[in-house]
């Protein structure tokens, strides 16, 4: 029996050790977490009393500072300023970015300390400030969208049903302060004003989709929550809930404006890069017309004229049939004798009949006019097939900082338009000629050319207008291991004086074509091919035009001075709003379209009307 209670206690030991091991484990899980939550509250949710000490004070500044700036957010203020100002060069042709090289930032010049006490001059400072601003957020526009941000600030409307989104603001902004206010013990008369606030916005939005639809207090309703609002940002709240509110509120709409600019840059460049519905009626009206009538057997008159070198000859590459037409129109009505101009459209086998009958149904004064098919031209010392595709003059948008004053110092964006590889065979093309002018088919000429024809070029090949804003040496990541001088100036085609004599003497073609080879081995994209490859192929043989011959930038820039447009002898329209098409600059587009016929039948019934 001794033995059997000795067991039976030693048993009863055991068990106790058990319950409390089991007891001590369970205190200790709830402890745990405690002790967790207890350290997290201490150093991230502070309460809405006393601040324990200096740490959590400043971290209490900080993110009261922080929900400060984003309120600040949901005002109507400029975009602050972009410090750091990068060498960009991007193709208008394709809207994207050509990188180049090593980005350059240029310093930050420090502003000596000044005390103001004057108010008006304080005002005038901010107003400087906020333009200055929005010169900024433009140029930043241009760099990503091009001319886009242009047409977007001519054509920019009015914020439509405005109340309505600030009322919007107004009720996110309450809904955000709102819990941290109601856990005030002393604040039930605040809490109540709020949540009443609240209730009353939330109706009249359910009512109302648009600022027609708001009744007739609704000012004084949104100062009464602009004040209420105001007294909940004078207590010490939950900074950590009112940034989750205030975060999701400026995140959506950095989403939302994000969603809407490239949505509409998207359109944008739809515009640009598609042909006009009436255009394309036009053209496949004059096909079925080719075809169904008679004059695919007709030849154009006065094609004797075609390989006289003593008279003045003008090419035109183009695909558009109106744009040629103005082109070709505008140069007859403004010669002083018609009768010695002979017209050359080259254009591509998908637009070449278009292109006939047009010009056979119709005449520019005794001017003479002849079109070609680039695809069935037979070359008899040159005929590289790669070179024989059509192809139009390719347009660039170069963007780059200026940096002599860097204060002041801001985007600066010029548009290069270049030779393509069809150009290249112009002297193969026409043998028996020693000089032609050619014309792109975005040009305008006001002046009769005449006198281009007596130009004495010496040694040069191209007379063309130089743009030396841009230097061969800003471009130099594009250029290859080829030699060049880094001042040469960039040229622009549109209106180009062509020795076709000096051109077969030096044998530019070839030249155009090894230097192509050399670039695109040297560089990493071939965006910057027909840019390149033209500005070294006639590099130091370029005869500068005097600046009065041709005016170039009224397909992108708005502010054109009038008086400089009246006396170009041409108006170059190279950017991307040309005057046929319906995003074109307004202000620009009758210069182009007093040339054009809009009597014409075929104009009428395809509704073309630029």
């Amino acid at each position: 029996m001794k033995g059997y209670h000795n067991n039976h206690n030693q048993g009863k030991r055991r068990w106790r050790c058990l319950v409390i091991g089991v007891l001590f484990l369970v205190v200790l899980s709830m402890l745990v977490p405690l002790v967790f939550l207890l350290g997290l509250y201490h150093n991230g949710f502070h309460s809405t009393g006393h601040l324990s000490d200096r740490h959590t004070s400043a971290s209490a500044t900080d993110q009261s500072s922080h929900i400060k700036q984003l309120i600040d957010n949901f005002a109507p203020t400029l975009p602050k300023i972009h410090q750091d100002l990068v060498i960009n060069f991007t193709s208008g042709a394709e809207n994207k970015t050509l990188s180049s090289g090593t980005p350059v930032v240029l310093p930050v010049v420090p502003q000596p300390p000044s005390i103001r006490n004057d108010a008006a001059t304080v005002g005038t400072d901010e107003i400087t400030k906020q333009k200055r601003n929005a010169v900024e957020e433009s140029e930043k526009c241009e760099l990503r969208f091009g001319g886009y941000c242009h047409w977007r600030d001519e054509h920019r409307e009015n914020m439509k049903d405005f109340m309505v989104k600030k009322l919007k603001d107004q009720l996110f902004v309450a809904r955000a302060y709102y819990p941290s206010i109601a856990k005030l013990p002393s604040q039930e008369k605040l809490t109540h004003e709020l949540k009443q606030n609240i209730q009353e916005l939330e109706r009249i939005l359910s009512e109302s989709s648009t600022d027609a639809d708001l009744p007739p207090q609704i000012q004084k309703k949104l100062q009464k929550m602009e004040n209420v609002i105001s007294k909940a940002k004078t207590f010490p709240v939950d900074c950590n809930n009112i940034d989750k509110k205030l975060r999701q509120i400026l995140d959506q709409s950095e989403e939302e404006t994000n969603f809407h600019m490239k949505q509409s840059a998207f359109l944008y460049q739809l515009a640009v890069q598609t042909m006009p519905k009436g255009l394309h009626c036009l053209s496949m009206r004059l096909i079925v017309e080719y075809f169904k009538s008679s004059v695919h057997d007709k030849e154009f008159p006065l094609s004797e004229r075609y390989s006289d070198p003593s008279l003045q000859h003008y090419v035109v590459f183009s695909t558009n049939v109106l744009a040629a037409s103005v082109v070709i129109n505008s140069t007859a009505v403004h010669a002083r004798e018609s009768g010695n101009l002979v017209f050359h459209v080259l254009t591509d086998g998908l637009n070449y009949y278009a292109m006939k009958l047009w010009f056979l149904r119709n005449t520019y004064k005794e001017a003479a006019v002849q079109v070609l098919n680039i695809e069935n031209v037979t070359l008899k010392y040159y005929d590289k097939e790669v070179l024989k595709s059509m192809s139009l003059p390719v347009e660039y948008r170069v963007s780059f900082q200026t940096v002599n004053n860097p204060p002041a110092s801001h985007l600066r964006t010029e548009y290069l338009s270049v030779f393509s590889h069809t150009h290249y065979l112009l002297p193969y093309i026409f043998e028996n000629l020693k000089r032609v002018v050619v014309l792109d088919d975005d040009v305008v000429v006001q002046r009769d050319l005449s006198d281009l024809w007596n130009l004495n070029m010496g040694r040069k090949v191209n007379g063309a207008l130089q743009l030396c804003s841009v230097q061969l040496g800003q471009l130099r990541s594009y250029l290859g291991k080829s030699i060049f001088d880094k001042t040469t100036c960039a040229w622009m085609s549109g209106l180009n004086v062509i020795d076709l004599v000096r051109w077969r003497e030096l044998d530019l073609t070839k030249t155009y074509w090894k230097l192509g080879q050399e670039v695109s081995k040297g560089t990493e994209s071939s965006k910057s091919f027909a840019l390149s490859t033209s500005l070294l192929t006639f590099q130091d043989l370029v005869y500068p035009l005097d600046g009065v011959w041709a005016l170039s930038g009224l397909g992108h820039d708005y502010g054109i001075d009038v008086e400089a447009i009246k006396k170009a002898s041409v108006l170059h329209f190279n950017g991307q709003m040309k005057p046929w098409l319906e995003v074109g600059i307004p202000k620009y587009k009758h210069y182009w379209k007093r040339f054009l016929n809009c009597h014409d039948q075929l104009l009428v019934e395809c509704n073309v009307n630029p």
